[in-house]
């Protein structure tokens, strides 16, 4: 598999939100960035209810869920984006 250049600004992107904590991002935004990850790595979310509701999850799974129009490609620039925007604070 030919890595291209989305590709490597994404895993630079990755690797740059590794290094960010959680207290320094607000909720949305983690949620957005938690959505365009997923995503840009596995596709569409698939809503699954499950016997153990989780609040935290349901806000994981319905931030994923509404961004599922967006393609792989999309989401990887989209995600590019908003680390680029934070590092630029």
């Amino acid at each position: 598999m030919i890595e291209t250049d989305l590709d490597k600004r994404f895993e630079e992107a990755v690797a740059a939100a590794s290094k960010m904590t959680q207290a320094s991002l607000p909720q949305d935004v983690q949620l957005r960035l938690y959505a365009f990850y997923k995503q840009a790595t596995f596709g569409s979310a698939e809503y699954n209810q499950s016997e153990n509701f989780d609040l935290r999850n349901a806000f994981k799974t319905n931030a994923w869920m509404q961004i599922s129009h967006y393609s792989i490609e999309e989401s990887k620039e989209q995600y590019i984006q908003i680390i680029n925007s934070l590092l630029k604070k």
